[in-house]
């Protein structure tokens, strides 16, 4: 055998035995005529050693090794002079009898360590190689235990693991699909899933009443640090459940891989609606660790003369405590940094509680007693700084919202390890357009009209459906969404009238959806699930704020791998075969 023990689990109760391990070279130290080689595999690193005690070819073998030569490494165990308490191996090292490199390997363009010098588009070229490095290497680790745990969990509710199919049918509503050109019926087209959302309806439909699967998705959309084309979900169904069933079972699925995964407990999962996320926090994930809640203040401080606010339809503050010593350079940086393109507001106005008094931006439109009227409203104290923005009212809120999430950062409120986690609940069923003049499921056509606002939905009239709230919720956690589902429509006169509430007509509706509104025809039980972004939630219990750094093959922000160089061209031959002419046009 290549090797008897790996390179992290010897110890010095293992003195004296005679071992042989495999592995790559970390580094190699001379010192004097002693030659130590640092032995890494997957699981730590053992020192050897050479002495003038080792055999001649041995040590002329081991002035020959570079970085990443693989070998194979017979040895006796013995205890170090010279112990190293950083590493679970430090107090032993192996005494070599035998040494055979089983691959030499040229110089690596960065340095296999935990602090590489290797930038990330290096990194991403030999991403092999940076598979190596331990902070990769924990990353996969911790990625597999989630999974690991999930699996655990899930199967202990009853839950069946079911694999769905990876070419299915185009349904173009929401993300663009990944195509792709069939050779065996040419001009026609599979899909790449964006979720396995229908199969897993089929399954109720088909008594599966328990379903689960973590599964590969793909979406052809613009990229983020959090998003990737392909990724991953842990996707769930349940048949013969109401929301709370729902929430109650998946609470505690995350409440499990909390305690399991990082040692953290949280025995309530608080509820927030959507519209109260969105009045008090501007938008649907908010990060709940701290306070500094968004106040409207538009009736407050209008018909005051101050054109700005006379003339938005929303102005909205926060209190951000302890801020008031902020200097004018502080003030008009943070000004700057909120009429950034990201973030789109046209300008700031402050209110400072300073110990001598008030001092604020515009004091020149309002008296005293008024300003102090508004930092009452957002429970101001002296010391604290406002802040207020205004404007078109749903990008004010997106803004107040950054705003409020970028205080909370340099306040040090957003601490790492630190997690609140939230449901948020009733969410609007649909989005109008009003450039499309057109409604848009806010989440899929299948979600289900929360039961109270059922005859609403149902009178089609388009005030009324613009008030309709979904039965859906969404999992978040410090300010990410991590998962989210809904209740589903079973009964097909509520399926029929959402696919006509969203402009389809019955041939196109049959056409895209035929398949599963068929199915229901033949007993469909009442359903619902949820999926959670299995990458989003490694990044969270990993603490980062990428998901690339727990995909093992990620794509970088343009969606292309440069270790392989995809997607690239095929050749004329294989484009034939699919019935695809070189400008890309159906034969």
């Amino acid at each position: 055998m290549y090797r008897t023990h790996t390179c992290g689990e010897l110890r010095l109760a293992d003195a004296s035995k005679k071992v042989t391990l495999a592995g790559w070279v970390q580094r190699v130290r001379k010192l004097g005529g002693m030659t130590f080689i640092d032995l890494r595999d997957r699981y730590g690193v053992t020192q050897l050693t050479v002495n003038e005690k080792t055999p001649e070819n041995i040590r002329l073998a081991a002035e020959k090794l570079g970085r990443e030569f693989v070998l194979q490494a017979e040895g006796v165990v013995v205890e170090r002079a010279s112990k190293n308490g950083k590493i679970p191996t430090g107090e032993v090292e192996i005494s070599l009898l035998e040494l055979r490199v089983l691959s030499a390997a040229e110089v690596p363009p960065f340095t296999i360590e935990d602090e590489s010098d290797g930038g990330e588009e290096l990194r991403a070229k030999y991403r092999y190689l940076d598979l190596r490095r331990n902070p990769v290497k924990n990353a996969l680790i911790l990625r597999h235990r989630v999974a690991q745990e999930a699996r655990k969990y899930l199967d202990a509710q009853n839950f069946l693991e079911i694999e769905t199919p990876f070419l299915i049918k185009s349904t173009p509503e929401g993300a663009r699909d990944f195509v792709v050109p069939s050779r065996l019926h040419h001009g026609e087209f599979y899909a790449l899933p964006q979720s396995p959302q229908t199969f897993k309806q089929l399954l109720m439909v088909a008594g599966y009443d328990r379903y689960f699967q973590i599964v590969r998705c793909f979406r052809d959309e613009d990229l983020r640090a959090d998003r990737q084309p392909e990724f991953t979900q842990i996707d769930c169904e349940m048949a013969f459940v109401e929301r709370e069933d729902i929430l109650q079972t998946f609470g505690g699925m995350m409440q499990r891989l909390f305690r399991h995964v990082l040692g953290v407990e949280f025995d309530n999962i608080p509820r927030m609606t959507y519209a109260d996320a969105m009045r008090d926090y501007g938008c649907d994930k908010p990060d709940v660790r701290f306070g500094m809640k968004i106040k409207e203040l538009t009736p407050q401080v209008q018909g005051k003369g101050f054109a700005v606010f006379d003339s938005a339809a929303y102005v909205g503050g926060i209190c951000a405590e302890g801020c008031a010593g902020y200097t004018r350079k502080q003030l008009d940086e943070l000004t700057e940094w909120v009429k950034r393109p990201q973030i789109g507001a046209k300008g700031l106005a402050y209110i400072r509680l300073a110990e001598d008094g008030l001092k604020s931006s515009i004091d020149k439109f309002y008296a005293p007693e008024e300003l102090q009227q508004v930092a009452a409203t957002l429970g101001a104290k002296p010391g604290d700084l406002i802040l207020i923005l205004s404007g078109n009212e749903k990008q004010t809120l997106n803004a107040l919202c950054e705003l409020r999430l970028e205080m909370g950062a340099r306040l040090g409120l957003r601490r790492r390890g630190e997690f609140a986690p939230l449901w948020v609940v009733d969410f609007p069923l649909l989005d109008w357009d009003d450039e499309a003049q057109r409604f848009y499921a806010m989440h899929h056509p299948f979600t289900s009209p929360q039961p109270d606002d059922l005859s609403l939905f149902m009178s089609g009239d388009r005030e009324a459906l613009k008030t309709v709230r979904a039965d859906a919720y969404d999992f978040v956690m410090n300010g990410v969404e991590l998962g989210g589902g809904s209740i589903r429509i079973f009964d097909a006169a509520i399926q029929q009238q959402m696919f006509k509430v969203l402009g389809f007509t019955p041939e196109d509706a049959g056409y895209k959806f035929g398949f599963l509104t068929n199915a229901f025809k033949f007993g469909a039980p009442p359903h619902g699930g949820i999926a959670f972004g299995f990458d989003r939630l490694c990044s969270m219990f990993g603490g980062s704020d990428s998901i690339r750094d727990y995909i093992a093959f990620p794509k970088n922000n343009a969606a292309r791998d440069t270790m392989i160089d995809s997607p690239s061209h095929i050749d004329d031959t294989q484009l034939k075969e699919l019935g695809i002419d070189i400008a890309g046009k159906s034969e």
